[in-house]
Order: structure tokens, then sequence, then C-alpha cells
């Protein structure tokens, strides 16, 4: 996901990054829980090997190698052969984005939408985690406070105003990337949260 794991629903333009679009086979090779955080960390620290991720993720090393493998065949994940030596193997990611593609969502078969559920609580979940661990560690970051936010809105809508206003939110933070203040001393990787969902009334 763009870095998030799920990304806007809208084609790959110059000012985003590589990202993949799914599709049933695919989705089914990266749906599980393991497979994601493995992608994720690979995104987000860079190549390494089935060993470190192993320590990282508090998993065993043949739990990761075999996982890797899995997402190799599925092309996410392939060898970084500018740091391999010898037998030691690493990896990298192959897109730093993932777009979702919404004929998933009408699929009738089972298989996929087993695989689509699994990959979105996923989702939902590493944001969970994420904004946990943000709320723990607040008190680390004390130059930050007043720069972060934690809110929500509740807007009534049609289904095609919430996808431009979607796009629009994706577009401005497009614009950030690779902007001068991206190498300021007090400047950090920053993760936002876009959910959008409608709601009944009663």
């Amino acid at each position: 996901m763009p870095e998030p794991d799920k990304a806007a629903k809208a084609p790959e333009t110059p000012e985003t990054p590589q990202t993949r679009v799914l599709d049933p086979r695919s989705l089914r090779g990266l749906a599980h829980p393991l497979r994601m955080q493995l992608l994720r960390s690979l995104r987000h620290h860079g190549p390494a090997t089935a060993s470190q991720l192993a320590e990282r993720l508090g998993e065993s090393s043949g739990a990761t190698s075999y996982h890797l493998r899995q997402l190799a065949a599925h092309g996410f994940v392939e060898d970084d052969p500018s740091l391999g030596k010898g037998r030691e193997r690493w990896w990298k990611a192959v897109a730093q984005g993932i777009v979702w593609d919404e004929s998933l969502d009408q699929s009738s078969d089972p298989d996929v939408r087993g695989a689509a559920d699994v990959f979105l609580h996923e989702v939902a979940d590493n944001h969970t985690r994420e904004l946990s661990t943000w709320l723990a560690t607040r008190h680390e970051w004390p130059a930050w406070t007043g720069a972060t936010d934690m809110s929500d809105y509740t807007l009534r809508l049609p289904p095609s105003a919430v996808r431009e206003l979607g796009e629009r939110m994706h577009a401005l933070l497009n614009e950030y990337r690779d902007v001068p203040e991206a190498q300021a001393p007090d400047a950090a990787r920053v993760r936002f949260h876009l959910h959008a969902f409608p709601q009944r009334e009663d």
C-alpha cells in the first residue's frame, strides 16, 4: 500500500510507487497473516533473510522460509542478488503497494471470498496494532505533540461521492511523497490510515 496494504482503487500514476493489482490467484497466495507480515516487513525495513525476518516477527526460520517461497511463487517477493553471499538468501519486496480489484468483492467463489476475508481482516488488525503501538509509546515522541491525528467524521454521502473523496485524499497524500521536507532532521515515517464504510442508521 502507495505503501499501504490496501491501496486506492485507482490506476498507478507516475507519482505513486509501483503497485500490484490483486486477482483471485494472487489474493489466495497472499491471504495469510504471516505472509502479509513478511511482505509488510520487507516493504518497511528493506531486504532481509528468512532468519532475520523470523527473529523480527517471533517466528521460526522454517516458517518464514516456507512462506517467503510462497510469496515468491506469486510474484510478491524476489531474491536480492546484490546482498546474497554463498548460501545466504536475501529477499526483497517486488512492489510497494497493493491495489484491490473491485471484482474480488463480487466473486461467488467461496475460496476467493474466504481469502478476501482473511486479507481484509489482517489489514484491519495491522492498523489496530500500529495505532495501539503509537498510543503506548507516544511519550517517546514529545516533538510530535499536536502534530498527530486520531479523528473521525460521519457524513451522509452516496457511493459516488465517497469514491471521489477517497480518490482526492489519496491524490493529496501522494503530493507529499519525495518533498524536500522528507529530508528534514525531524522527519519520521508517518502512517496514515484511511477508512470509509457505511453504517446503518437504526
